[in-house]
């Protein structure tokens, strides 16, 4: 049987929601094995000088548990 979990995760960049994006699922696999699938809840932006300076995503990741996995 597959279960699954899922975190909320905030990801920024000073790039691009798409960095921003790519940045927090890099950072969280680094901690978190299985990772599955990504969906994108919210974006906005922080604004300076009439630009956007920081871009930020929120983001439910999901990933599987090792039921196999002994403690």
């Amino acid at each position: 049987m597959d279960i699954e979990k899922h975190l909320l995760i905030t990801g920024s960049s000073e790039v691009s929601w798409k960095d921003a994006i790519t940045t927090a699922i890099s950072e969280a696999s680094k901690s978190i094995d299985y990772l599955s699938s990504v969906k994108v809840l919210s974006q906005y932006a922080e604004i300076s000088g009439n630009k956007i300076s920081k871009y930020y995503v929120d983001i439910d990741i999901s990933f599987s548990i090792d039921t196999n996995r002994n403690t």
